[in-house]
């Protein structure tokens, strides 16, 4: 038994049968769905309202004096047929327009909480960024921690310079004393008394 070919790549919907023709109508709901919002808005103006009620008074008017040929007399049952009928189709219309002003409302909520998601992610993003920007800069020296170093150094280099020696000054001095004292001798009482103990007896 022969194996029949598919290529999957031909046909994108294989929910109908090839070579089956599209019976019926083109329906194209976008275009209806904008009908109906445009009868929708225009029912629901002042203008309606006031053709309407011209309408309904001048068609009581000329059904009820004697002038005219009455087609609907009293108790105007054409007239009520004709309310009935725009209601009945009114209310599907408005219906079906208030369901897409819903649709639209839940996309535009939609997109407004992927905002508000983004918007809460790149705020705590710059939160950590500015925390570990502080932490960085918490070991790294700041300008008046210079200025407060420069104020001791200066301090200190002024003390020197008013005859505060440090302690190399100090040592240095004391080693040319010891030189000194070894160069003059022992002191006169160490002297005399080392004539005393080597007299005569």
């Amino acid at each position: 038994m022969a194996r029949i070919p598919l290529r999957l790549g031909e046909r994108a919907d294989l929910s109908v049968p090839r070579g089956t023709p599209h019976m019926g109508a083109r329906y194209d709901a976008d275009a209806f769905g904008r009908f109906s919002e445009a009868i929708a808005r225009f029912l629901g103006t002042g203008r309606f309202l006031f053709w309407q009620t011209l309408l309904v008074v001048g068609w009581i008017i000329l059904n009820t004096i004697g002038l005219v040929r009455h087609w609907d007399p009293y108790p105007f049952i054409l007239l009520n047929l004709a309310f009935s009928t725009q209601a009945a189709y009114a209310a599907p219309l408005i219906l079906l327009a208030q369901n897409r002003q819903d649709d639209r409302d839940r996309a535009s909520i939609a997109r407004d909480r992927a905002v508000a998601a983004r918007t809460q992610s790149d705020t705590e993003f710059l939160a950590r960024e500015l925390a570990a920007v502080r932490l960085a800069l918490s070991d790294v020296v700041t300008t008046q921690d210079l200025e407060d170093s420069l104020t001791r150094l200066a301090e200190r280099i002024a003390g020197q310079g008013n005859g505060h020696r440090g302690p190399r000054t100090l040592a240095l001095g004391g080693t040319r004393r010891a030189r000194r004292r070894a160069a003059r001798g022992p002191p006169r009482a160490c002297r005399a008394r080392a004539d005393g103990a080597i007299g005569p007896a």
